[in-house]
């Protein structure tokens, strides 16, 4: 009977749940056998996939126009009157095949994270999560719905980000200050929604019978190769490597700026004075350099990215009511990823979609496992194939290569995304740390300026060398503006740990070009059957979490950019 599903997922948008409950009943009801498992698993995947790709359709359509109430109800009434029946569905299949003895093939780790889920499983989480996706929608409405008035026009906060690269710093002054203004505007809303985020997340980890959402939210991601301990030891390692290096980086920017302090509005222009790059005049440029770029690094990836063209899988351009940030998702039907994110002309736009590039690539490799339990990879892996591509595509900068940029430009673009990813390991222990403090002090938690105090104070051991005096008020509300913090809870030091992986797999291609990439993608190709040590370690990478791996990393990275500044 399965042949009988639809092939294509849009057919199913408007499905209510006795659409797919037939195929489920049926897969319930089969005896299940050493003879017959592999059949099974087939079958429970094809209904999954399909179930997926109409939620996550779903899902893309909200976040790529905010103010579409008819798109918003379609996704909750789905949440609200198919998902808690699919999730409890699933569930019984969890226990049907653990219960059977039965391990298909390389199903080792898909079995381990189902117990987990079957575990941690209480019926009365599917209503609270159906209202928490709620609050992530009311979450992208607010943030995409924040425009300011500039120079005669209505702008979104994204497309002021080209005035904070400017060398007049009174102007970019004048912008920041109005960015920040209009998000602190909704200050109050923020904390409110904070509140409610807490009470349900409270509420979940209770009804699954663990002590906090911390040790929640461990298990429900399914991270068994390593601890909160780890996490801590990591936060550890950055102060003492990479919060050293960081600070380095904005002396030197300070010095050649020739300002008395580095102020918020100067973190992110040229300190020579030259102007902002500009790899492309439009959406189209843009994508025709990537294709160019991915082939360079592979053959096969510029095939993978000319599918996605093809197949009209890229939202690329910022506009009015687009939700914020950047994703990849994956279509487990089509066997498609589909990019998302918010251009705007910067070169910020061609480092995002190298990063959501390596998502597709992962994607495309790990959608080709027969079962959709194998084919998620954990989100530390996940980011190792982006933050990898970042930097494996950035020799394919120059326009020598197809790329965007002069020799000189190049340098500089790789450079600056060098020094970036530094200063990115102190800000993630910020998030990481924060995340820790929040869910294992769920009561203080609970109300924001307990919220604020903690973050200024992690603010203050972390991020050393930019001067928010007299700006208290953003300082401590930097919270707000990471959607990570809100929606996704403790996904942030997965960032961490991919970059020190991607950095080791760059340093391999420094020696062996061809030999690097061809471990990347066999790595790829794992999907989620694999543990994460074993997954780094086919990449060419160690999965640590000292401050040793750290600094060698950092080394190579802070040599790198000496060679650059050379050039650039």
């Amino acid at each position: 009977m399965y042949d009988t599903l639809p092939k294509d997922a849009t057919v199913a948008l408007e499905w209510s749940f006795d659409k797919f409950q037939p195929y489920l009943d049926a897969l319930l009801e089969r005896d299940l056998s050493a003879d017959n498992v592999d059949a099974w698993m087939a079958d429970w995947s094809s209904i999954a996939k399909l179930m997926n790709e109409v939620v996550i359709r779903l899902q893309v359509a909200t976040t790529q126009n905010t103010e579409d109430e008819a798109i918003e109800a379609r996704f909750n009434a789905f949440m609200e009157n198919i998902y808690p029946q699919a999730m409890t569905y699933t569930n019984k299949l969890n226990h049907k095949l653990l219960d059977s003895g039965l391990q298909p093939e390389n199903f080792a780790v898909p079995l381990r994270n189902m117990r987990a889920d079957a575990e941690l499983f209480r019926e009365e989480n599917l209503v609270l999560e159906t209202q928490k996706s709620k609050l992530d929608i009311e979450f992208d409405k607010l943030m995409g719905a924040q425009t300011v008035e500039w120079e005669g026009e209505e702008r979104t906060l994204p497309q002021m980000s080209p005035i904070l690269l400017e060398q007049d710093r009174a102007r970019r002054e004048k912008a920041w200050r109005l960015m920040v203004d209009r998000n602190l505007q909704d200050r109050d809303a923020l904390n409110d929604l904070w509140v409610r985020y807490m009470d349900l997340r409270g509420q979940i980890a209770a009804n699954a019978d663990m002590p906090d959402y911390r040790a929640y939210q461990w298990k429900a991601m399914q991270r068994f190769d390593y601890s909160p301990q780890d996490a801590e030891t990591f936060q550890r390692a950055i102060e003492a490597v990479a919060v050293p290096a960081a600070q380095r980086i904005r002396e030197k920017k300070r010095s050649r700026l020739g300002v008395d302090s580095l102020r918020p509005w100067d973190t992110m222009v040229d300190p020579d004075g030259k102007p902002p790059l500009k790899p492309y005049e439009s959406t189209s440029d843009l994508i025709e350099g990537m294709t160019t770029m991915f082939s360079g690094v592979d053959p096969a990836l510029g095939a993978y990215f000319q599918t996605m063209r093809n197949e009209d899988l890229l939202d690329l351009e910022n506009r009015k009511g687009k939700a914020p940030g950047g994703y990849c998702t994956d279509l487990p039907l089509a066997k498609r990823p589909f990019i998302f994110m918010n251009s705007v002309g910067l070169h910020d736009d061609v480092q995002t979609l190298l990063h959501e590039g390596g998502h597709a690539f992962h994607a495309f490799e790990a959608l080709k496992l027969p079962y959709v339990q194998q084919q998620n990879p954990p989100m530390e892996f996940a980011e190792v194939a982006s933050m990898s591509m970042e930097l494996l595509g950035a020799p394919y900068l120059t326009k020598a290569q197809g790329g965007f940029y002069d020799e000189a430009d190049a340098a500089r673009a790789r450079l600056d995304h060098l020094e970036t990813s530094i200063m990115f390991w102190p800000y993630m222990a910020v998030v990481d740390a924060f995340q820790h403090w929040v869910y294992t002090n769920h009561k203080a938690a609970t109300d924001p300026a307990n919220c604020d105090a903690k973050w200024g104070e992690l603010w203050d051991r972390f991020m050393p060398g930019i001067d928010y005096s007299g700006l208290e008020d953003v300082r401590v509300t930097g919270w707000h503006r990471k959607l990570h913090i809100f929606q996704i809870p403790f996904y942030y030091i997965e960032y961490g740990l991919a970059q020190l992986g991607a950095v080791q797999v760059w340093g391999n291609s420094l020696t062996d070009q061809a030999g690097a990439i061809q471990s990347y993608l066999n790595a790829l190709a794992l999907g989620g059957t694999a543990t994460l040590p074993a997954l780094f370690q086919t990449a060419g990478a160690k999965f640590g979490f000292d401050a040793d791996t750290l600094k060698q990393a950092v080394d190579l990275m802070e040599t790198t950019i000496e060679s650059l500044d050379a050039v650039s």
